[in-house]
C-alpha cells in the first residue's frame, strides 16, 4: 500500500468512472487510500456492516472511511430491512450494537416468521441430534480453538460432519444408523467442506456463510478469542446471524453481559 502511494505521487493514477467496493468496514486507511486514488475524478458506492468488522484496522465510523476515499461529502444510507435472519435471531444480536456500533440503527426483520431461538447450557452432544435431524443445513459455530474437542464430541455421537476451513473431514457414522449395518463403520470418503449435512465452522471463518440452521456453541469463548473485546463481541455479531431458521446457542455459565438478559 505504501508504494502504491508513492507511485501514485510520482505518477498520478487514472481515474475510472466508478468502483463498487464491498465489506468495507474491514479495509484499512491505506486500503481506502488506494481506492480514493482510483476514482478521484469518479464516484464509489461502498458496502459494509459496522457491526460486522472484525480486522484489528476496521473502521469505527462511516465519516473516517469516507475521508480516507477523498470523499468526505458522501452521502451515507442506513439499510436496517433484513431480509435474511428471523427477528427473534436479529434481535438477540442486535443487543451487542450499543457496544460495537452504537451509530447504527438497529435492524429490522421483514419476514412474518419469527424463526426459533433457543439458549440452553444442555452438553453440546444432547443439543445436536434434534437440529441435525432437520430438514436443511447445518451449521455448529465454534471458538477456533476448541475444533478439536467438538470434533471428538461429533465422532462420539456418531454424526457425519465436515470442517469449514479443511478439505477433508472425519466422514464419521450418521446418527441413528442401526447397529450392524454397512454404514455402521466410518465412511471411507473423505468429506469435503459444504458437502455435508453439518458443518463444523470456526469462529473465524462464519463470515460470508449461512445455514437454515446454527448451533453456536460458547459465546464467551468466541469473544475471549479475539485481541480486544470489542472486536470479539464484533465476531459473535457475525456468529450470531448466520441462522436462516433457527439458532441454538449453547453456552456454559452466564452469556456475555453486552447480550443482556435473555429470559
Amino acid at each position: 500500500m505504501l508504494l502504491d502511494e508513492v507511485a501514485d505521487l510520482l505518477d498520478r493514477a487514472e481515474s475510472v468512472a466508478h468502483i463498487v467496493v464491498d465489506e468495507a468496514q474491514d479495509l484499512s486507511a491505506m486500503m481506502l487510500r488506494a481506492l480514493g486514488r482510483r476514482a478521484a475524478t469518479g464516484s464509489l458506492t461502498v458496502l459494509g456492516d459496522l457491526a460486522q468488522a472484525t480486522t484489528p484496522w476496521a473502521a469505527d465510523d462511516w465519516a473516517d472511511v469516507l475521508g480516507h476515499l477523498a470523499k468526505p461529502d458522501g452521502h451515507v444510507e442506513q439499510l436496517t430491512a433484513g431480509f435474511r435472519v428471523p427477528a427473534d435471531v436479529i434481535e438477540l444480536a442486535a443487543r451487542l450494537l450499543p457496544r460495537i456500533a452504537p451509530g447504527l440503527e438497529p435492524p429490522t426483520a421483514v419476514r412474518r416468521a419469527r424463526g426459533q431461538l433457543v439458549l440452553t447450557e444442555a452438553p453440546l452432544a444432547d443439543v445436536l441430534p434434534d437440529v441435525v435431524r432437520r430438514e436443511g443445513s447445518v451449521g455448529l459455530i465454534v471458538p477456533d480453538a476448541a475444533v478439536a474437542e467438538v470434533r471428538t464430541v461429533l465422532a462420539g455421537a456418531g454424526l457425519t460432519f465436515a470442517v469449514v476451513g479443511e478439505t477433508d473431514g472425519p466422514g464419521d457414522q450418521p446418527i441413528d444408523q442401526p447397529d450392524d449395518q454397512p454404514g455402521d463403520q466410518p465412511d471411507e470418503e473423505p468429506r469435503t467442506e459444504f458437502d455435508a449435512h453439518l458443518e463444523l465452522v470456526p469462529a473465524s471463518l462464519a463470515k460470508g456463510l449461512e445455514f437454515d440452521h446454527v448451533v453456536l456453541h460458547d459465546p464467551a469463548g468466541i469473544v475471549a478469542a479475539e485481541p480486544d473485546r470489542a472486536t470479539g463481541l464484533r465476531r459473535l455479531y457475525v456468529c450470531l446471524t448466520r441462522a436462516v431458521t433457527s439458532l441454538v446457542v449453547r453456552h456454559d455459565g452466564d452469556l456475555p453481559p453486552e447480550l443482556g438478559r435473555t429470559d
